[in-house]
């Protein structure tokens, strides 16, 4: 089964931060295969509250979703973006 990185921010305080954040991470994106489904853009708030930024990126697998988090390349980025970002990360198996 596919597995899904899922961030939900909660605040930016530094959009340079995320920026950079950005370049980094999207390396290691590619390093482990995976696809950017959402990555910002327009929304709307049908329930609860509203967040500026989420994040979906699809892996091939579970394993392969955690093995990115852990790995050196996304750990050099999220390291950028401490203390500039609230956000909830998870990984997720899909159905």
């Amino acid at each position: 089964m596919k597995g899904y990185v899922v961030c939900v921010y909660k605040s930016i305080s530094n959009e340079e931060k995320l920026r950079e954040y950005a370049v980094k991470a999207k390396t290691a994106v590619e390093k482990y295969r995976g696809k950017f489904l959402i990555r910002g853009g327009k929304t709307t708030t049908n329930e609860g509250d509203s967040f500026p930024r989420t994040v979906v990126i699809e892996f091939s697998s579970y394993d392969e979703a955690n093995l990115f988090y852990m790995s050196k390349e996304y750990q050099d980025a999220h390291v950028v973006l401490k203390g500039h970002a609230i956000r909830h990360h998870q990984t997720v198996e899909g159905a």
